[in-house]
């Protein structure tokens, strides 16, 4: 039987670098951190609120924010906090472990399990409307897509399910290389177009009522003579906006794609295990050596690179006006200019920070390894 192997447990070499990098390094080869060095803030950045929800140590949760509510998941427990002042609305043990959410969408709260299953909370109340299983385990975000609840399982499947009860109503299946990134294979959609990441390379488009293909491109090719040196995922969710969809695979390049018709508009090499974040003007991605570049999203020209930040494991980045916003595994918190990236604020947290800052509008959020989901206020 083919086995996928996680990386989350791997510290071995990889194309002449010392660990595999990103939130899931391990192991004595790991590199120092670098020290932070020292900056004359040009914004305030002010912690709002903190409020607990559940262990976020090894999944990528990432809270989400609709109307007056922030949702969050971790360890066994999904929890609607306040958006205005923290405090927590609900809190409902899943009575499982979880793997994945919070996803918002049509009065539902969704996460999923370690064990494949979905489940559907109230968002008012925080009852649980509905549960299914799946597969295997649901791994990254679950998105609403207007009667439609979508999920991803790391067997390799996407699928519909219907927001009334669970019950499936398209199946989307690919085949998996050998070994794959915990946190790869992101989702995103756009004017009903669901655009999905997998391992190998591949970014696809779906129709997001049917599961329909409508169009496969290629962001990198594996090389290399073993599965290891071959592993060339997309991580983390891809960018989108009314021209074009872009993303961004570990060993690979950073590529964006016409929306219509997934025709390949630029490609740079670069290599990350986070993802990448876009504005009106640029893309930012976050590579492998924990550098942050902004690139010109018509022309994939390469504005700026901050490098300060080697070996501190930073997350996706998050573009927020004229800030983009990382955070990294010692529990700090980093807002670049998003004009030449240079630091403009910074802020720690209990503890570190897999997931991209969250935009909960006003300001952000970030959910922290030991559980807690932090907000602040950015101006």
């Amino acid at each position: 039987m083919k086995m996928r192997m996680m990386v989350v447990s791997l510290a071995l070499a990889v194309s002449g670098c010392s660990t595999i990098g990103g939130w899931f390094s391990h192991g004595p080869a790991k590199a120092k951190p670098a020290e932070l060095v020292e900056f004359k803030p040009a914004a305030s950045l002010t912690e709002a609120w903190k409020s607990e929800t559940g262990d976020a140590s090894a999944y990528l949760f990432r809270p989400q924010a609709e109307g007056d509510g922030v949702f969050a998941a971790g360890g066994s427990r999904v929890t609607r906090i306040a958006l205005a002042n923290g405090s927590t609305v609900w809190k409902t043990d899943a009575g499982v472990s979880l793997s994945a959410g919070a996803g918002v969408g049509q009065g539902l709260v969704l996460a999923g399990s370690i064990k494949g299953e979905l489940l559907a909370l109230d968002q008012a109340s925080g009852q649980v409307r509905w549960k299914v299983p799946l597969s295997s385990e649901v791994t990254g975000q679950v998105l609403v897509v207007g009667d439609n609840v979508i999920a991803r399982t790391g067997d390799g499947r996407v699928q519909g399910l219907a927001v009334a009860d669970g019950s499936r109503k398209w199946l989307y299946t690919r085949n998996l290389p050998v070994l794959s990134l915990r946190g790869s294979g992101g989702m995103a959609v756009r004017d009903d177009v669901l655009y999905a990441g997998f391992p190998g390379g591949k970014l696809v488009a779906l129709n997001a009522a049917n599961g329909a293909q409508l169009w496969e491109a290629t962001v990198a090719l594996p090389r290399g003579a073993t599965e290891l040196e071959r592993v060339a995922d997309v991580m983390g969710n891809p960018a989108v906006d009314e021209r074009q969809v872009c993303a961004v695979a570990y060993q690979g390049r950073v590529a964006c794609f016409d929306r219509r018709n997934g025709e390949l508009l630029w490609a740079r090499d670069t290599s990350s295990n986070t993802g990448l974040a876009m504005d009106e003007r640029n893309l930012y991605v976050t590579d492998d050596k924990d550098a942050v570049t902004a690139y010109d999203k018509t022309s994939g020209r390469a504005g700026w690179r901050q490098d300060k930040l080697a070996h501190r494991t930073v997350t996706a980045p998050l573009a927020l006006g004229a800030w983009v916003v990382v955070a990294d595994g010692e529990g700090y918190v980093h807002v670049l200019s998003s004009e030449d990236g240079s630091f403009v604020a910074r802020a720690r947290v209990d503890s570190g920070v897999h997931s991209a800052p969250a935009d909960i509008g006003p300001g952000f959020a970030v959910e922290t390894i030991k559980g807690n989901v932090v907000a602040f206020r950015l101006k």
